[in-house]
Protein backbone atom coordinates (compact mmCIF):
# COMPACT_ATOMS: atom_id res chain seq x y z
CA UNK A 1 0.00 0.00 0.00
CA UNK A 2 1.31 3.77 -1.17
CA UNK A 3 0.91 6.35 1.63
CA UNK A 4 0.56 10.15 1.37
CA UNK A 5 2.01 12.35 3.81
CA UNK A 6 2.47 15.94 5.12
CA UNK A 7 5.15 17.58 5.77
CA UNK A 8 5.32 19.22 9.56
CA UNK A 9 7.73 21.88 10.39
CA UNK A 10 8.10 22.80 14.01
CA UNK A 11 7.79 26.33 14.99
CA UNK A 12 7.23 28.42 18.38
CA UNK A 13 4.80 31.06 16.87
CA UNK A 14 3.06 28.74 14.07
CA UNK A 15 0.23 31.13 12.49
CA UNK A 16 2.71 33.85 11.31
CA UNK A 17 5.05 31.27 10.32
CA UNK A 18 2.16 29.91 8.08
CA UNK A 19 1.17 33.03 6.88
CA UNK A 20 5.06 33.62 5.70
CA UNK A 21 5.30 30.22 4.16
CA UNK A 22 1.97 30.67 2.36
CA UNK A 23 2.98 34.03 1.03
CA UNK A 24 6.56 32.93 0.34
CA UNK A 25 5.09 30.01 -1.68
CA UNK A 26 2.16 31.69 -3.53
CA UNK A 27 0.03 29.29 -1.18
CA UNK A 28 -3.20 29.61 1.06
CA UNK A 29 -3.63 29.24 4.91
CA UNK A 30 -6.31 27.40 5.61
CA UNK A 31 -9.07 28.95 6.85
CA UNK A 32 -10.15 28.40 10.52
CA UNK A 33 -13.41 26.49 11.27
CA UNK A 34 -14.50 28.77 14.47
CA UNK A 35 -17.76 27.10 14.48
CA UNK A 36 -16.32 23.66 14.75
CA UNK A 37 -13.59 24.79 17.77
CA UNK A 38 -16.21 26.00 19.69
CA UNK A 39 -17.98 22.96 19.16
CA UNK A 40 -15.45 21.05 20.17
CA UNK A 41 -14.89 22.65 23.57
CA UNK A 42 -18.39 22.80 24.26
CA UNK A 43 -18.03 19.05 24.22
CA UNK A 44 -15.72 19.13 26.05
CA UNK A 45 -12.97 17.65 23.72
CA UNK A 46 -10.83 20.88 24.47
CA UNK A 47 -10.81 23.97 26.35
CA UNK A 48 -10.26 27.75 25.67
CA UNK A 49 -6.66 27.53 26.31
CA UNK A 50 -5.88 25.47 23.14
CA UNK A 51 -7.07 28.45 21.27
CA UNK A 52 -5.77 31.45 20.17
CA UNK A 53 -6.92 34.84 18.13
CA UNK A 54 -4.45 35.05 14.98
CA UNK A 55 -6.08 37.85 13.22
CA UNK A 56 -8.78 38.35 14.49
CA UNK A 57 -10.26 34.33 13.80
CA UNK A 58 -10.43 32.04 16.38
CA UNK A 59 -7.77 29.33 15.87
CA UNK A 60 -6.09 26.22 17.39
CA UNK A 61 -2.83 27.68 19.33
CA UNK A 62 -0.98 24.29 18.19
CA UNK A 63 -0.46 24.59 14.76
CA UNK A 64 -1.71 26.20 11.19
CA UNK A 65 -1.32 24.31 8.11
CA UNK A 66 -1.14 25.61 4.49
CA UNK A 67 -1.70 23.99 0.85
CA UNK A 68 -1.41 24.77 -2.76
CA UNK A 69 -4.32 26.79 -3.78
CA UNK A 70 -5.13 23.90 -6.24
CA UNK A 71 -5.59 21.16 -3.94
CA UNK A 72 -3.69 18.31 -2.29
CA UNK A 73 -3.37 16.75 -5.72
CA UNK A 74 -0.54 18.98 -6.69
CA UNK A 75 1.75 19.16 -3.54
CA UNK A 76 1.18 18.13 -0.05
CA UNK A 77 -0.12 19.91 3.06
CA UNK A 78 2.40 21.51 5.19
CA UNK A 79 2.07 21.97 8.91
CA UNK A 80 3.37 24.33 11.53
CA UNK A 81 2.74 23.13 15.06
CA UNK A 82 4.00 24.56 18.02
CA UNK A 83 6.94 23.60 19.88
CA UNK A 84 8.29 24.80 22.94
CA UNK A 85 11.87 25.41 21.94
CA UNK A 86 13.46 27.65 19.20
CA UNK A 87 15.14 25.98 16.77
CA UNK A 88 19.09 25.52 17.22
CA UNK A 89 20.43 23.20 14.29
CA UNK A 90 20.44 22.82 10.94
CA UNK A 91 17.39 21.10 9.70
CA UNK A 92 17.76 17.36 8.78
CA UNK A 93 15.32 17.66 5.78
CA UNK A 94 14.53 21.17 4.76
CA UNK A 95 12.05 22.44 1.45
CA UNK A 96 13.29 22.66 -2.44
CA UNK A 97 11.02 25.15 -3.61
CA UNK A 98 11.46 24.84 -7.82
CA UNK A 99 10.82 28.28 -9.31
CA UNK A 100 10.69 26.88 -12.88
CA UNK A 101 10.90 30.36 -15.41
CA UNK A 102 10.80 32.99 -12.82
CA UNK A 103 13.78 35.04 -12.30
CA UNK A 104 15.74 33.35 -9.54
CA UNK A 105 17.55 36.68 -8.11
CA UNK A 106 14.00 38.14 -7.63
CA UNK A 107 12.51 35.35 -5.93
CA UNK A 108 15.62 35.54 -3.12
CA UNK A 109 15.12 39.09 -3.22
CA UNK A 110 11.65 39.22 -2.28
CA UNK A 111 12.37 36.14 -0.09
CA UNK A 112 14.79 38.30 1.78
CA UNK A 113 12.30 41.18 2.11
CA UNK A 114 9.70 38.83 3.54
CA UNK A 115 12.54 38.26 6.48
CA UNK A 116 14.45 35.77 5.24
CA UNK A 117 18.16 35.09 5.25
CA UNK A 118 20.14 34.61 3.72
CA UNK A 119 23.14 31.21 4.07
CA UNK A 120 24.57 30.37 0.95
CA UNK A 121 24.46 29.73 -3.22
CA UNK A 122 25.65 26.76 -4.55
CA UNK A 123 25.77 24.51 -7.66
CA UNK A 124 26.11 21.23 -9.17
CA UNK A 125 26.05 20.93 -13.11
CA UNK A 126 23.78 22.36 -14.48
CA UNK A 127 21.41 22.94 -11.36
CA UNK A 128 22.00 26.14 -8.68
CA UNK A 129 20.27 26.70 -5.84
CA UNK A 130 20.22 29.40 -3.12
CA UNK A 131 19.70 28.37 0.80
CA UNK A 132 17.88 30.66 2.86
CA UNK A 133 16.36 30.40 6.38
CA UNK A 134 12.77 31.46 7.11
CA UNK A 135 11.82 34.03 10.11
CA UNK A 136 12.46 31.18 12.69
CA UNK A 137 15.44 29.79 10.96
CA UNK A 138 14.22 27.04 9.09
CA UNK A 139 16.35 26.36 5.97
CA UNK A 140 14.52 26.19 2.58
CA UNK A 141 16.28 26.26 -0.98
CA UNK A 142 15.51 28.24 -4.14
CA UNK A 143 16.18 25.70 -6.88
CA UNK A 144 16.70 26.84 -10.94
Amino acid sequence: MAYTFQVTIDSTDPHPLADWWAEALGWEVEPSDEQFIRGVIAAGHASDEDTTTHRGVLVWKLGAAIRHPEGLEQAPRVLFQLVPEPKTVKNRVHLDVRIGEDDPQGVVDRLLAMGATHLHEAAQGPFRWTTLADPEGNELCITY
